[in-house]
């Protein structure tokens, strides 16, 4: 372990607790949850946990951030509980998520008040990948704040970008990402819907589109679960419903500010948003394939 290296982890949900035992491989970890139950995972990982964020936070050399969107990174860092105070001067804040270009400028400002830089990082992998190390992750930051934060996020990437010398840079690029994410999320549930339509077996025809042309990660990675959104419970919740309405709903803006046509994203965007009128928020995004087939026509 790398005892003079200290990375705080707030929130211990579905990604943060696997980040979090990851990078305590080999860093000093502290972690905070709001839900004791995953204080304790994390505290049985051997993770040193904390009363609260900003305790958690004090002394660290990295603050990692899993959040929403940009109001609750704004809620972490500068509200009346924020973090940001505590935070020593040459520190840096890495942002795992997805939260679009247009918090990051007053969230940098900020920051410089207090001497710490933000790390924009979006990071794409699920739990699992996590766990073990094998994220992407794409960063928009200054050369200074990469080689302070590089520490924490080669332990957590097999794939590591650079794709710019500013945060934001990190935000656009993932923005493009979720674009196609989000379209061949939709893209495979149509099919696999259409495979039932045609009283094909869907495991069948999923393994042959996995071998061909069609192919891709997410038709791979979801059509599994997709298969089982039918059953009583559902797929197993990796990566909700809902996120996709944030995401696809990122992307339009973005789309819209940059005088862009974008019609099959916003074709997707309304999938997922139909979802969440459907009560499917909470479920995992491959349940989408009962907004376009709400009943499965063959067993």
């Amino acid at each position: 372990m790398t005892t003079n290296y200290t990375v705080a982890v707030l929130g211990l949900g579905a990604m943060g607790l696997p980040m979090a035992t990851r990078l305590a491989t080999q860093l000093t970890v502290h972690g905070f949850d709001i839900a004791e139950p995953r204080l304790k995972l994390a505290a049985d990982a051997g993770i040193r946990t904390f009363a609260s964020a900003r305790q958690a936070s004090e002394g660290a050399d990295a603050l990692l951030l899993a959040v929403r969107n940009g109001e609750q990174l704004d809620a972490v860092l500068f509200g009346e509980n924020g973090v940001a105070p505590v935070l020593k001067p040459g520190a840096v804040v890495i942002l795992g998520s997805t939260v679009g270009t247009e918090a990051i400028p007053a969230t940098v400002a900020r920051l410089a008040e207090y001497g710490v830089e933000l790390v924009d990082a979006p990071l794409s992998g699920g739990p699992k990948r996590a766990g073990e190390g094998d994220l992407l992750i794409v960063v928009g930051a200054t050369p200074a704040a990469q080689e302070k934060a590089r520490p924490a996020l080669e332990l957590l990437a097999s794939t590591l970008s650079i794709v710019g010398d500013k945060p934001g840079d990190g935000q656009a690029l993932k923005t493009v990402n979720q674009l196609l994410c989000g379209v061949h999320i939709a893209a495979a549930a149509e099919a696999m819907a259409l495979a039932d339509a045609l009283g094909l077996d869907q495991a069948k025809t999923l393994a042959a589109l996995e071998a061909g042309a069609a192919g891709s990660f997410m038709l791979s990675n979801r059509g599994p679960r997709i298969l089982e959104a039918y059953n009583e419970d559902g797929a197993e919740v990796l990566s909700r419903l809902d996120i996709f309405v944030k995401d696809m709903g990122i992307v339009g803006k973005a789309t819209r500010a940059a005088g862009l046509a974008a019609p099959v994203a916003a074709a997707a965007e309304q999938l997922y948003l139909l979802g969440q009128a459907q009560g499917l928020a909470a479920a995992d995004d491959s349940a989408i394939i009962k907004v376009v087939a709400p009943v499965r026509r063959t067993n």
